[in-house]
């Protein structure tokens, strides 16, 4: 990493990316943080590798060591995967990045470090790709020495009840649709739903609610992640555009029920998917719904760009002007605080 020295203090969780790269037909990045991934690790300087593939599950080792320029010796790993795999999963937010969030001290790696030539820091990342075919044949080698718990069906399970009608106690009228659901499924997930139904304000005869300002495959989606804990894999039919689209309207329904991992879930896709044109709309909506890490994503790929033509005369940007004035102010607060440093 070049000019380390102007990436110290940017604050925890901050990261800086490296180039995408390709192993195996997947596209990787490595995300170093000058500043610690997180609080407990606010001393030291995490480093993760992340699959930059969407919708796709790899197994891999990998090893992440740091170079002493000076002897152009490797620091060991301190938690290699060399022999343990790990399963990188971008359809699962919290698995589609694995690291060391203790990777090295910060005060190990001040400009009279070893470790940093020409204000440049090396971090060398082995990585192999390990089809699903072989690993198969991993576990059922070690079968006979250890007992494998099986994963958890429990979603499964649930799941099996958000196309059937036994036991449903309650339905929802979306437009000229009709979805039954359970009521205590639902409370269980979403508070605003567990106060409609159990609240002090209960109906305790409602059996049909008519949902306002919502689309029915928007609704069933939203029903999908409540049994099953994810997104819809595949949303048939729909292009780029349309997709994004859709995982607007889905942070807007988990919003509204106080679903907050379906709508981080719902950031983290959209904030993957930032260009001139979508830009505008997208902050309007990070604004508009309180998604702080959304907003700063899309502020700073505004002020990453070196002409706004594209983004001004994008349909969104005339409804981001007229809905959130404030937010023109954030955009050149960081502006100014980034041409600072």
């Amino acid at each position: 990493m070049e000019r380390y020295s102007l990436y110290q203090g940017i604050g925890v969780g901050k990261c800086i990316r490296s180039a995408t790269f390709a192993v195996a037909g997947y596209d990787w990045f490595l995300c170093f943080y000058p500043d610690g991934y997180n609080e407990d690790s606010k001393d030291w300087v995490s480093v993760f590798l992340e699959l930059h593939t969407d919708e796709v599950v790899a197994r891999a080792a990998y090893d992440l060591t740091l170079i002493d320029q000076a002897t152009k010796l490797r620091l060991p790993c301190p938690n290699p995967s060399e022999i343990n795999q790990v399963v990188f999963d971008t359809t699962i937010v919290e698995q589609g990045a694995w690291g060391i969030t203790k990777f090295k001290k910060k005060s190990e790696l001040d400009e009279n470090s070893s470790y940093i030539l020409d204000d440049t820091l090396v971090v060398v990342c082995n990585l192999t790709v390990i089809a699903f075919d072989d690993a198969v044949a991993v576990e059922a080698h070690e079968i006979c020495r250890d007992f494998k718990v099986p994963p958890s069906d429990l979603s499964d399970n649930l799941g099996k009840f958000l196309e059937a009608t036994e036991g449903s106690d309650v339905s929802f009228k979306v437009r000229d649709e009709v979805f039954p659901a359970h009521k205590i499924i639902l409370a269980m997930r979403s508070p605003v739903f567990r106060e409609e139904f159990y609240g002090p304000m209960r109906e305790h005869s409602l059996q049909s609610v008519i949902v306002e300002d919502m689309q029915p495959d928007v609704f069933k989606g939203l029903l999908h992640f409540i049994y099953t804990d994810s997104l819809p894999p595949t949303i048939h039919g729909l292009g780029a555009n349309e997709y994004e689209e859709m995982m607007r309207h889905l942070l807007v329904a988990a919003d509204r029920y106080a679903m907050e991992r379906m709508k981080l879930m719902c950031e983290d896709k959209l904030g993957r998917r930032i260009s001139d044109k979508t830009v505008a709309t997208t902050l309007a909506l990070a604004d508009q719904h309180h998604c702080s890490k959304l907003k700063d994503a899309c502020i700073e790929f505004i002020n990453s760009l070196t002409t706004m033509d594209d983004v001004v005369a994008s349909e969104g940007y005339e409804h981001l002007k007229r809905s959130c004035p404030n937010v023109f102010v954030d955009i050149w607060e960081k502006a100014t605080k980034t041409r600072r440093i």
